[in-house]
């Protein structure tokens, strides 16, 4: 096996996927984002917000009624914007594409060929599956 036969498959499971129908509507989702302002502005807020009260709560500072309101309310701003929402969404199925694509790569390895879904119930703990 040399590293070029593996790269050259793996590029071709990458052009694989970004060539997916599906992928591409994350990828307009993302873009929509990229291009709206008030979107990602929203987004920072959102992430400000919590990094803030995520450190009082690490430094084991009692978080106000008040704050949490706010930061609920922010949350709430940000999930109504049908822009930063879809872009959360694109976020997460990335994520999970993520995930398989190296639950699978490292399963293979693990059992020396190419791993199927039934690898992946019920094995114990320890294991690639992420189960």
């Amino acid at each position: 096996m040399t590293n070029g036969t593996v790269l050259a498959k793996t590029r071709e499971l990458c052009q694989t996927i970004v060539e997916q129908e599906d992928f591409q509507g994350l990828r307009r989702n993302v873009d929509a984002f990229m291009d709206d302002d008030a979107a990602q502005t929203l987004y920072r807020t959102v992430a400000e917000k919590g990094e803030t009260l995520h450190h009082k709560q690490q430094q084991g500072v009692q978080l106000e009624d008040a704050e949490i309101a706010d930061y609920e309310d922010s949350r709430q701003a940000l999930l109504g914007n049908d822009v930063a929402r879809q872009f959360l969404d694109a976020q997460q199925e990335m994520q999970n594409i993520h995930q398989t694509v190296s639950r699978y790569v490292m399963k293979s390895i693990e059992l020396g060929r190419v791993a199927n879904p039934e690898d992946f119930e019920s094995c114990g703990s320890g294991c690639s599956c992420g189960g």
